[in-house]
């Protein structure tokens, strides 16, 4: 089970019967507003609620990397674009829909809805 709080921190909870184990993943002193594994749970995407979107790799147990950054308007959302890992989707505040290449974090492809977005 991976788990976020308002201070920025990912925990990995190991559970097997009554008894659990607490791992500090990563650190990246900023509220998680979201978590998304990729299709095949090679990735998890950290979506914060000041901007950047970090990804982190659980078999790996490293830190986290910042991937995308915006200082126009908050992401609201991200999700992996399928098939594969390569791509994804976020939309901010604003109404601002993004498509991003993760290796690099290059913004690919913008489109403004005209409205302020809220999640329901």
């Amino acid at each position: 089970l991976y788990f976020s709080a308002q201070d920025g921190i990912l925990l990995f909870y190991h559970i097997k019967d009554l008894q659990y184990e607490m791992k500090l993943c990563a650190d990246i002193s900023q509220p998680i507003s979201s978590l998304v594994f990729s299709p095949d749970y090679t990735f998890l995407l950290l979506v914060t609620e000041q901007g950047p979107v970090y990804s982190y790799k659980p078999a790996h147990s490293g830190e986290a990397v910042k991937l995308l950054d915006t200082s126009s308007s908050c992401f609201l959302a991200a999700d992996f674009l399928i098939p594969g890992e390569k791509y994804c989707v976020s939309v901010t505040i604003s109404g601002e829909v993004q498509i991003w290449f993760l290796e690099d974090g290059t913004c690919l492809s913008k489109l403004n809805l005209g409205i302020e977005v809220h999640i329901s």
